[in-house]
């Protein structure tokens, strides 16, 4: 019973996420790709999905969003920092356009 609530519960999530990305997108597309690390292409498909398209890719057993931070000393400093204050929104989005950056070169291999 437990692993069906948790199924479920990542499904909801996933269609949640889908549907918030799509809202995204068709708001303000390049802050959109920007946010969320979305190549042009990906954006395209991504917009034109349909509900039925967006719910049958919500229903896997994965999660569709991923946690941006992969180092966990920088989230330990966006949340302790204590010369932040106010600033965290902005301290947030430099921290993980600093982290595309390096995953974008890493793919492209330099």
């Amino acid at each position: 019973m437990h692993s069906n609530s948790l199924l479920d519960d990542i499904q909801d999530l996933n269609l949640s996420y889908l549907l918030l990305v799509q809202r995204l997108l068709n708001e303000d597309r390049e802050s959109a790709m920007f946010r969320l690390d979305l190549n042009a292409d990906l954006a395209n498909v991504i917009s034109g999905l349909s509900i039925k398209q967006l719910t049958q890719l919500s229903r896997t057993n994965q999660l569709l969003c991923n946690l941006r931070f992969t180092d966990a000393d920088k989230l330990n400093l966006l949340i302790h920092n204590p010369r932040a204050q106010g600033l965290e929104q902005t301290h947030a989005s430099l921290l993980m356009a600093g982290s595309n950056r390096a995953r974008s070169a890493a793919q492209r291999g330099n």
